[in-house]
């Protein structure tokens, strides 16, 4: 089987593993799955949800080696990232895994600030786990900026990353966590001089943007769904921000940070339309904003943990369709310095391209 087509039904359908780190329960990501690599791509593969029992892929271990199987048949050999630096601990005591955690191939990643403003309230994103694992005790509120600086640096030493995603829980101050991303971003690249992403909301004030200008490579900002009824039953708290401030926000951070520098997750799965996410990302790419498709990852514990990701084959033709607007709009993966879209473990869309 074709790697990008592998990619797309592990994406989808999840793989059985045993006697195999099974990933992060909860998080603000795609959480609950663990990182393959094969071939010439990664994969951040569904391994704890529900509808994984029912995938026909598995990964198993013969002569040394861990292998992806389907009805016996060999399908390809698999391997999982080293976590070393994960192992140890900050000068304060407190376990690397606590502060960040590896994400793909060689990114290193965390949540700045643990909690969100919206969790507690009907506006929440139902697709969201952000704070169960700080219920679950596998990571602290708040990662100082030293700290963050300290792991990154220990990574880098161990040769374990080469850029760095910065995420936060949307605050209360009219910032929305941008102040401390950049606060942040800057410990770090004092540090290390690694590339580094950020994602946030968008602020009413685009000038708050500026503040990331010399402390990260690259950003995200996140519009899920471009249906808005969709948007209305699933996040009420981005339907209460009009498509046009984040159109605004994306246009900012294009003429600061550069085409293909600039990324919003979209997720398939939820109940929108092909058309809609096809068209979304054509207008996201006409604007030098890379879209990043995933299918939708029901994170056990979190409010959609019960429904199920869309098919593989739905997701390929929803690639093969954007992966052609890409390269119209001369926008790519390729030309990104850091991220999620750099790290393309979430989606296929960059092996499609």
């Amino acid at each position: 089987m074709e790697t990008k087509n592998l990619k797309v039904e592990l994406l989808s359908l999840g793989a059985r593993v045993s006697g195999v780190n099974k990933g992060r329960r909860g998080g603000a990501g795609p959480a609950a799955g663990g990182m393959f690599l094969f071939g010439n791509t990664v994969a951040n593969v569904p391994t704890q949800s529900w509808f994984v029992s029912q995938s026909p892929y598995r990964v198993e271990v013969g002569n040394g080696k861990y292998v992806i199987t389907s009805a016996g048949e060999r399908i390809s050999e698999v391997h999982f990232p080293s976590k070393k630096f994960e192992e140890l601990k900050t000068k304060d005591g407190i376990p690397y895994n606590k502060i960040s955690l590896l994400h793909g191939r060689n990114c290193l990643a965390t949540t700045t600030i643990q909690t969100c403003m919206y969790w507690n309230t009907p506006k929440r994103c139902k697709f969201c786990a952000i704070e169960l694992s700080l219920k679950s005790g596998a990571t602290i509120a708040r990662k100082k900026p030293e700290q963050l600086a300290e792991v990154a640096l220990m990574a880098k030493k161990l040769d374990q990353v080469k850029h760095v995603t910065l995420t936060t829980g949307t605050t209360a101050a009219p910032d929305k966590g941008i102040n401390h991303l950049a606060e942040t971003a800057r410990a770090i690249r004092a540090a290390t001089g690694l590339p580094i992403h950020a994602q946030f909301e968008p602020p009413k004030e685009f000038s708050m943007i500026d503040v990331l200008y010399d402390a990260v490579d690259t950003v995200g900002i996140h519009v899920e769904s471009f249906d808005r009824e969709v948007l209305e039953e699933v996040a009420l708290c981005k339907a209460d921000i009009p498509l046009r401030q984040y159109i605004e926000a994306w246009k900012r951070c294009v003429e600061i940070f550069g085409d293909s520098q600039v990324s919003s997750y979209v997720i398939a799965g939820m109940g929108e339309s092909d058309e809609s996410i096809i068209e979304g990302s054509r207008m996201l790419a006409e604007l030098g904003v890379y879209p990043f498709i995933v299918p939708l990852r029901p994170i056990p514990g979190s409010d959609m943990e019960n429904e199920k990701p869309p098919s593989p084959d739905r997701m390929r033709y929803i690639y093969e369709e954007v992966a052609e607007i890409l390269r119209d709009n001369g926008v790519s993966w390729s030309k990104n310095k850091a991220g999620c879209v750099r790290c393309r473990a979430c989606s296929a869309l960059p092996d499609f391209e």
